[in-house]
């Protein structure tokens, strides 16, 4: 048998068009032992904001457009950043304050349109379906006043870096008096305690979008040959968007969670 041969033997299965029913049975989750707070590391929402912007660009089309038929969209954010102003004290990581938060992101559209064919009579047009697929990108910045904060973000603490030194007595040398000594730190030697602190960034998610459109032609031109007087093509238009998102920014943070030890109730 040769190796290819054994390779496929090694893979083969025998698939069905049907999945075998099996029995299960309820089992019991491993809880923590006892009732009260208990210390969790959860991710901790601290706004949810509706931003709106709008956008403006000029689409071209290759192929020729005779209708559009449908437009799909969805948004992607590829940034999302609360920025929180460093402190050096514990005790003011969970102070309040305004902050900027920074979006980037696309609005993906892809367009669904008809192309005529050039087969055209005086009473119908030939086209063949086609799509064309785009990124409008939108970067943007809005304020998060402290008050409207559901709950306080933890502001990043300031990394530490301090040196020292130590005492030094050393004789003169030649032409000084043998009683004088040169008093200061060695340069020869240096001495370092650094402090870093890794915290924990905010993030996002997307909770919902709207969009609201005007597209307009541009270079319409009439169909040649003997097409309907009021059939055309394009290449060109403009696009008018007004962009309404809805996005919720978290962070991980230590919290105490009451636990309660009562079984729920089954229905």
């Amino acid at each position: 048998m040769s190796e290819e041969q054994h390779k496929k033997e090694c893979i083969d299965l025998n698939i069905s068009s049907t999945l075998d029913e099996v029995a299960s049975e309820e089992s019991a989750p491993t809880v923590v032992p006892a009732p009260g707070p208990v210390l969790m590391h959860v991710p901790v929402t601290l706004a949810q904001r509706t931003v709106s912007t709008t956008l403006s660009a000029n689409i071209h089309f290759d192929d020729p457009v005779l209708e559009i038929k449908d437009v799909k969209k969805r948004v992607k954010i590829v940034q999302c950043s609360l920025m929180l102003r460093p402190t050096d004290d514990p005790t003011e990581v969970f102070v309040p304050e305004d902050a900027h938060l920074f979006i980037r992101g696309f609005v993906r559209k892809n367009f669904q349109f008809a192309s005529p064919t050039y087969r055209a009579s005086d009473n119908c047009v030939s086209s063949e379906m086609r799509s064309h697929t785009i990124d409008l990108p939108f970067e943007l910045s809005t304020i998060i006043p402290a008050a409207d904060f559901i709950s306080p973000p933890q502001r990043p603490l300031l990394n530490t870096r301090s040196e020292f030194d130590f005492f030094r007595s050393q004789k003169l040398g030649k032409g000084f008096p043998e009683k004088d000594r040169f008093l200061s730190s060695d340069l020869s030697q240096f001495h370092q305690i650094s402090t870093q602190h890794y915290n924990q960034f905010p993030f996002c998610e997307l909770i919902s979008s709207e969009i609201t459109e005007w597209d307009e032609a541009i270079d319409r031109k009439p169909l040649h040959g003997e097409a309907p007087f009021e059939e055309g093509y394009f290449h060109d238009m403009v696009e008018k968007m007004f962009l309404t998102f809805t996005i919720k920014v978290l962070q991980n943070q230590q919290a105490f969670v009451t636990v309660a030890m009562t079984p729920p109730t089954t229905l």
